[in-house]
């Protein structure tokens, strides 16, 4: 259920439809948090597409504590080198980025890159 209302929300977004788009986010986050726990990936994958609507209508205060959750759910159930790690780094620091505060974003875009880089 939490996977059809995340698509169904990633249509409203792609249709620039962002009202119906967030409380689709919220249900699946709200349903992924109690049927697998707070700390399993697919809430941080819910986190992330919340946060990504957020930034997308410059409501960074609300994005950002969510960026930095779907981060430290990423890198603890799937290690600090997991791909999905590297993204989660890259959506941060966009959002540092966003919002100028360079000098945080960087170490962020850095630390991404090394992972990147062990993947290949």
């Amino acid at each position: 259920m939490a996977t059809s209302l995340n698509n169904l929300a990633e249509l409203y977004c792609a249709l620039g439809n962002y009202a119906k788009a967030e409380p689709l986010y919220k249900r699946a986050l709200a349903i992924d948090e109690k049927a697998l726990g707070p700390d399993h990936p697919y809430v941080a994958i819910d986190l992330n597409n919340l946060a990504e609507l957020y930034t997308v209508l410059g409501n960074y205060a609300k994005a950002e504590p969510l960026f930095k959750r779907a981060l430290a759910i990423n890198e603890k159930a799937l290690g600090p080198d997991h791909p999905y790690v590297a993204a989660s780094l890259s959506n941060l620091a966009g959002l540092y980025r966003a919002t100028n505060r360079i000098n945080l974003a960087v170490p962020l875009e850095q630390r991404a890159a090394q992972i990147r880089a062990i993947e290949r």
